[in-house]
């Protein structure tokens, strides 16, 4: 999913028509996902999953019936219902726990009907959607600072307290709404060079926890299309592009230039707050990169966090989706070691003049 789920659903209405989001909004013992995960079905595509298995395929069906019933459910304006499926025998799953899945059909009234207001600027981290159990109703965007927040449900006064304390916000289930975050939890990724190993990253980190800023010179170097919800920025200066990422974000370096490389680089440990940086690299070049670095006055101790070569040490193939598979790897085990960076939406880092 995209850092703002809200823009894949409006990116599927435009070109399909319709969709139904199925999301799981309970669940009980073991369950292959957990409560807000979901998944997208349209007549010719699905995207996004709820845990594979014999429950995604029951659940794309009865989304495929919905979007073809124009009498019944699939029929009423906001068109929504709900159904417990445990998982045991009768779907050949033996995780023995069960869901509660909301299916929720959306046109493009529907869509066009809801207030956008609230995500028309990155900066609004606080957005809440509000989604009826029943049809009928619109699904609803609200934010911290609404002034009808005093007759919010409970469990959504309480997790606002949390967003303005910093912490990660789970979606909550209540008696007549189901409560999710606007933003889901993402970590800013800002990768350098859109050559073969770049566009071999751009493909697995697309569908990965983590929201892909693409960075290179040359526009003509980036493909036709690019994976939905990755942003593509073209800079004619990179590492200005580093100095306005977010203080938690991963820089990873691998432009068709070493001087760059060094450059964009030196820039993010001269700034001094990231998560990661790595650079793909040689033994040579990490040795002259470093020695380099620390006669360029940055500190031993902040060079040593710049990872040269990237990936794991035990998969060393140097063919493009072997480094893109190896990197994926290691940042996906650092992110179990991080704390959830709340539901951040980082500000588009285009900008003009570089």
């Amino acid at each position: 999913m995209t850092a703002n789920w809200l823009g894949q659903v409006s990116q599927l209405v435009d070109l399909h028509g319709s969709l139904v989001r199925i999301s799981i909004i309970s669940t009980k013992g073991s369950v292959p996902q957990k409560v807000g995960a979901a998944m997208i079905v349209t007549k010719d595509v699905f995207c996004g999953t709820i845990g594979g298995g014999a429950l995604e395929k029951e659940a794309q069906e009865r989304g495929l019936e919905m979007l073809s019933d124009e009498s019944g459910k699939g029929s009423a304006l906001w068109a929504r219902y709900i159904r417990d499926y445990p998982l045991g025998p009768s779907l050949g799953q033996c995780c023995g726990g069960y869901v509660k899945l909301l299916f929720e059909k959306i046109t493009s009234l529907e869509y066009a009907a809801i207030d956008h207001s609230l995500i028309t600027d990155f900066k609004e981290t606080d957005a809440f959607a509000l989604h009826p159990l029943g049809s009928g109703a619109p699904t609803k965007l609200t934010k911290l600072d609404d002034q009808n927040k005093d007759a919010w449900p409970p469990q959504l006064q309480t997790a606002m307290i949390k967003m303005k304390e910093g912490n990660s916000c789970e979606p909550v289930l209540t008696k007549e709404w189901f409560i999710e975050p606007l933003q889901q939890t993402v970590y800013p990724l800002f990768l350098y060079g859109a050559g073969h190993v770049g566009k071999a990253v751009v493909k697995i980190f697309s569908t990965l926890p983590f929201e892909v800023h693409w960075v290179d010179i040359d526009a003509s170097r980036f493909p036709q299309k690019v994976p939905q919800g990755v942003r593509k920025t073209v800079a004619h200066q990179p590492p200005v592009i580093s100095q306005h990422a977010p203080e938690n974000a991963f820089h990873v370096v691998m432009t068709f230039s070493h001087a760059l490389d060094f450059d964009i680089c030196r820039t993010v440990l001269e700034r001094g707050v990231f998560t990661y940086l790595g650079v793909i690299a040689s033994k040579t070049k990490r040795v002259r990169f470093k020695r380099q670095l620390i006669k360029a006055g940055i500190s031993e101790k902040l060079v040593e966090r710049l990872h040269a070569p990237i990936g794991l040490e035990k998969l060393s193939g140097k063919e493009p989706h072997c480094i893109a598979i190896s990197l994926a790897a290691d940042l996906l085990i650092r992110l179990q070691d991080l704390p959830a960076p709340g539901f951040i939406a980082t500000k588009n880092p285009e900008r003009p003049n570089t």
